[in-house]
């Protein structure tokens, strides 16, 4: 597609079907246009890969994307097809035959832009052959892969230092969206972007509702939750193969359309399971976190994580997977203390340095306090990623403010069971002897000696437990995670002492909020449209091989319908619609509208 003016606002226009930039996505494509590299640090959903696609359609020569999945490859490539944009993909699973053709279409100047993960790209055949070639721009996405700081570590993505060394007069552009102060070091470092701008926009995902809920009947809680959500997809994770199949097995039984996806699947299987997700309207994806980078699904309309994430940049990076068409979703976090145990033990068993393992755990931490918190849970969030911010007005506890109780009391009797058990003892000791159960252990340390034993006997094991992770998460006790052990500090002497209050929720959420996806619809016949225009979405999906809103969002059905335009001049005008589309589906659109 040939664009007259070389306006980068033409091309959006035209191609996309967008009316304007957003964020910082004009200034970036400028500075790409002049030939300069940079590091775009950008939300999920912020329109990250325009930065880079633009560019290469306004330029002589090709643009290399380095990303670090075939599935995202796979996905990029063909919307990018479907806006008539030549674009190939290298991967390991294509046969010879097939990268040799894109070897030749290359040599032929027929593609703009080329996907390849760093392993392929950094091979030294590659490298001599793409320097016989024009290169007008290097994109490497997901760029936290670098940085072993970062939660999505690929020593590959490392040798990417060779593109400054081979290709110094070729721009590099890395996008990513979440990279705290370290990951953002490494990048810069590793790609050599050390005198290029940083541009940042706010990591604030305004259109997504954040909620938690206590773990009590978790499979329960999911079906109710799914149940009240029917009208839209989701995902919903978890931290083990094991739960995902299970929870897979539980959802269809209940009349869910659930779909798995986990790396102990045949590659195939997961293939189908990831394109039937991505040409539905109404199905839930229950995953690990192998499912996700980098998928390419505005429209998912709420992430359940039925286990706690493991990192707070984990769950940002997830959550944000809801949502991405700017329309409204929600984020539930399903959690409970034995999680904090089963996530930290994931963290020390691993193959990284002791000093890894200790910012992984302040990570966590972080996890827990998010859902645990007594204020904006927006605020947590975005503070937690390094960003000042107001009250939101869009999470569960400034919509509904959390009943406190003041719990200083017993706060004291447990960091004094705690301070006298001599801080050795994990959460299940520490409160048989709140409870005075003698049980064989207590007797063997002779705890039931100690003038602790029994003075919180009036409390379930349950509800000590939920106090104790409050505690925890307000930092006023500490877990030893090599031993298990609960221990007091420096925060917990002045609540020991009377010299300070401390307050914690009363009681847990029983249920997670509903969304309501379809309130827009004014009329009958606009949801009679919708369902009829939600059909085609499908059929031209599946025809085309393509997730369903490559060939329409969600955004531009809503605008189509509640605009109703008449011939192609009106539709070319709705969110979306660029020319390739218009061509393509305008009389089909018109017919159903007519």
């Amino acid at each position: 597609m040939i664009f007259t003016d070389n306006s980068p606002l033409t091309v959006l226009n035209q191609l996309y079907g967008y009316p304007a930039f957003v964020g910082e996505q004009e200034k970036i494509i400028t500075h790409v246009l002049n030939g300069g590299s940079g590091l775009v640090l950008m939300p999920t959903g912020g329109g990250k890969s325009l930065c880079y696609q633009i560019p290469a359609l306004l330029v002589p020569g090709i643009t290399i994307v380095v990303s670090p999945l075939i599935a995202l490859m796979q996905d990029q490539v063909a919307t990018l097809d479907e806006l008539g944009v030549s674009a190939i993909y290298f991967s390991s699973v294509l046969d010879e035959e097939t990268n040799y053709e894109s070897i030749r279409k290359i040599k032929a100047g027929l593609v703009k832009l080329v996907y390849i993960t760093p392993e392929k790209l950094c091979n030294q055949w590659f490298i001599n052959f793409i320097m016989t070639l024009k290169i007008s721009l290097f994109a490497i996405d997901e760029a936290h892969c670098v940085s072993h700081w970062g939660h999505d570590f690929r020593p590959e993505y490392q040798r990417l230092s060779v593109l400054k060394q081979h290709f110094p007069k070729v721009p590099r552009l890395a996008l990513t969206a979440t990279a705290d102060y370290y990951t953002r070091i490494d990048i810069i470092h590793f790609l050599g972007l050390k005198d290029a701008p940083v541009f940042a926009t706010s990591f604030n995902r305004s259109n997504i509702y954040y909620s938690t809920l206590e773990k009590n009947n978790g499979k329960g809680q999911l079906l109710s939750f799914i149940g009240k959500n029917k009208s839209g997809c989701g995902i919903v994770y978890c931290n083990s193969r094991k739960r995902v199949d299970e929870l897979t097995e539980f959802l269809n039984s209940n009349g869910i359309n659930a779909i798995n996806y986990h790396a102990g699947l045949a590659s195939d299987v997961r293939n189908k399971n990831q394109t039937e997700f991505l040409q539905s309207s109404t199905s839930v994806m229950v995953a690990t976190v192998a499912f996700g980078l980098g998928i390419d699904k505005p429209d998912v309309r709420y992430v359940y994580h039925f286990d706690m994430p493991r990192s707070i940049d984990h769950f940002y990076q997830e959550s944000g997977r809801a949502g991405r068409d700017s329309m409204a979703a929600i984020s539930v976090v399903n959690y409970g203390f034995k999680e904090i145990y089963e996530l930290s033990q994931m963290v020390l068993n691993s193959e990284v340095s002791d000093l890894k393992k200790r910012y992984e755990l302040d990570k966590l931490k972080r996890m827990i306090a998010y859902c645990d918190s007594l204020v904006c849970r927006r605020q947590v969030l975005l503070d937690a990623l390094g960003e000042k911010s107001d009250p939101c007005g869009n999470c569960d506890l400034c919509l509904n403010s959390p009943n406190l109780v003041d719990a200083s009391v017993i706060a004291q009797k447990i960091m004094s069971a705690i301070y006298r058990m001599q801080q050795r003892f994990g959460v299940t000791q520490v409160i048989d002897v709140l409870r005075g159960r003698a049980t064989a252990t207590v007797q063997v340390w002779e705890h039931h000696k100690l003038s602790t034993f029994g003075i919180a006997s009036e409390y379930t094991e349950k509800e000590l437990r939920r106090i104790i992770r409050q505690l925890y998460s307000q930092g006023l006790l500490d877990i030893d995670f090599n031993t298990g052990a609960l221990k007091v500090n420096a925060k917990s002497i002045p609540v020991m002492r009377g010299l300070e209050q401390v307050w914690i929720k009363a009681t847990a959420l029983k249920v997670a909020p509903e969304f309501k996806q379809l309130t827009w619809l004014r009329t009958e016949q606009e949801e009679r449209l919708y369902h009829n225009l939600i059909s085609w979405r499908h059929q031209m999906a599946v025809r085309h091989k393509v997730s369903h809103h490559a060939i329409l969002s969600d955004r531009t059905l809503r605008e189509i319908i509640e605009q109703k335009p008449q011939d192609e001049i009106q539709l070319k005008d709705i969110y979306g619609i660029g020319t390739t589309k218009l061509r393509r589906f305008g009389n089909e659109i018109l017919t159903i509208l007519n």
